[in-house]
């Protein structure tokens, strides 16, 4: 496609699990388009932009601009621009002061306006900035609302937060607008903030006017597969009314390719992490085990679980036998980045575990693409966060889900009843585990003849579905290229009617 000189600026939430798939999305609108994009964000989210672009070796046209923030006016530690590290009192405190970044971005883009003698194609906003819309609007260029999260979980999630349905009825069991009556959902499911709002709150104070503003956005991205979500897309197109393109799966396109093992600079240039643990150790060890024998086990970058829980967990996989890799942090309420205690797991378990060869604990992070593509990898047992989920589905592995935080629950439930390659082992931190119901979830999903078996195949059908879909040859486009030039192709044409109309203005 010939339009080198359109421009698309890009407003991402100050998260990584938002910032990574803006990235991912702006490299694919970039290739496909060589359109210039713009990437804003807050000063210290553009300086991990830059180490990150840094080690990637393709990014022609991508732009980084920074928009002026200053944590201490809102309440904030001095230099906090992500809720890495933040306690969760002060979360809503950075959530808020998203918002002020709306003036700093529309001077962004009249600047660019003044410089290039028209506005953007679009701008392209986190579902959390609503306020794009009324940037957009008043400068003549239309707002797309991207959610980086899947389509099942962002239906859900936008449902609850603008409708508060379990506030109306006094059972655990509640259901959310849109959503038919099988897909019953639990007050467990609602992490403690949703819980919580009752509309007068600061959270829904937030959220409500903020999601309601991307309800009318120009139209909608998800970073999500039109086959792998049928279901969540219908529900998620009904409740919006918008057309809602499906240009994921937002992963390395190396990691899509049918090779074995992964080349380690995929999850540098993907995270834009220095490794604080040798990530070659992680191979090497996965090499000395068989195929389809070990479990994965990580909270993401931004979650973990309680003390009781973190010795429950070791207990029942020390005593399942299998083999393990586990991205260990310090547990909830202590420095996420803070030095590791012995304590915090049963006397003596790293010890005999690196003795055994059972299990291998990397503290902070791990190449998390390389090792779910790695042969020996069986299941994950994962937060749900959506980058993880796909990044698992997309090697063809199946999830036990440990749902902790935002819409983590909503997106283990769709695994589980909508696409049967998961199985939930708890919820949250505060919930009460003991090993033995580890050991027994993991023999579950270790044992090829009954529901692991059954699990494993949905899994290798998905990831037939997700690599599918970015099939680009002469024969055959699949749905993500399609969607991708099908939302270029109507961004470009409402420009052209919208330069029509001004015309036809001017020579009236």
């Amino acid at each position: 496609m010939g339009f080198e000189n359109e421009h698309i600026v890009m407003l991402p939430f100050m998260a990584q699990g938002h910032i990574i798939p803006f990235l991912a999305l702006a490299k694919q609108i970039q290739q496909r388009t060589n359109f210039t994009i713009t990437i804003a964000t807050t000063p210290l989210n553009i300086q991990s932009l830059q180490s990150t672009i840094a080690t990637s070796s393709n990014n022609n046209t991508i732009n980084l601009a920074e928009l002026s923030f200053c944590s201490t006016e809102h309440g904030l530690p001095p230099n906090t621009e992500t809720p890495e590290n933040l306690p969760l009192s002060k979360l809503i405190n950075l959530v808020a002061a998203s918002v002020s970044l709306e003036a700093p971005a529309r001077r962004l883009i009249s600047d660019i306006m003044e410089k290039e003698g028209r506005p953007p194609l679009c701008i392209i906003s986190d579902v959390f900035f609503g306020w794009a819309n009324d940037v957009a609007d008043s400068l003549g260029t239309v707002n797309v609302s991207f959610a980086t999260g899947g389509a099942y979980g962002t239906a859900a999630d936008t449902s609850i937060w603008l409708n508060l349905p379990h506030r109306s009825t006094e059972e655990d069991f509640f259901t959310v607008p849109g959503f038919p009556e099988r897909c019953c959902f639990n007050i467990s499911q609602l992490d403690p903030f949703t819980r919580a709002a009752d509309g007068t709150d600061s959270w829904s104070r937030f959220f409500q006017p903020q999601i309601s503003l991307s309800t009318k956005s120009f139209g909608w991205l998800c970073n999500t597969v039109e086959e792998i979500e049928p279901f969540g897309l219908d529900i998620l197109r009904n409740n919006l009314r918008r057309p809602v393109w499906s240009t994921g799966p937002l992963i390395p396109r190396e990691a899509l390719k049918n090779t074995s093992t992964l080349d380690l600079s995929v999850s540098r240039q993907r995270v834009g992490k220095k490794l604080s643990f040798p990530a070659e150790k992680c191979l090497e060890w996965l090499d000395q085990h068989a195929s389809d024998s070990v479990i994965y086990i990580s909270f993401g970058s931004q979650n973990t679980i309680s003390e009781t829980q973190m010795k429950e967990l070791a207990i029942g996989l020390e005593e399942s036998g299998r083999a393990f890799i586990w991205v260990i942090r310090p547990p909830a309420g202590f420095d996420l980045k803070g030095e590791f205690r012995e304590e915090w797991l049963p006397q003596g378990f790293e010890e005999r575990m690196n003795k055994s060869k059972q299990g291998l604990l990397v503290h902070n992070w791990a190449p998390q693409l390389e090792i779910l593509s790695h042969k020996a990898t069986r299941v994950f047992v994962s937060h749900c966060g959506w980058n993880s989920v796909m990044e698992s589905l997309s090697q063809g592995v199946p999830i036990v889900g440990w749902p902790l935080a935002a819409e983590q629950a909503y997106n283990s439930k769709m695994l589980e009843e909508e696409m049967g390659v998961s199985v939930e082992l708890t919820r949250g931190v505060q919930s009460k585990i003991v090993g033995e119901e580890v050991k027994g979830v993991i023999d579950l999903v270790m044992d090829e003849s009954g529901k692991g078996g059954e699990m494993r195949k949905n899994a290798a059908v998905i990831e037939e579905k997700i690599r599918a879909s970015i099939r680009d040859d002469d024969e055959e486009k699949g749905s993500s290229v399609r969607a991708m030039d099908d939302f270029v192709a109507v961004l470009l044409s409402k420009r052209q009617e919208s330069s029509k109309s001004s015309n036809s203005i001017v020579s009236n």
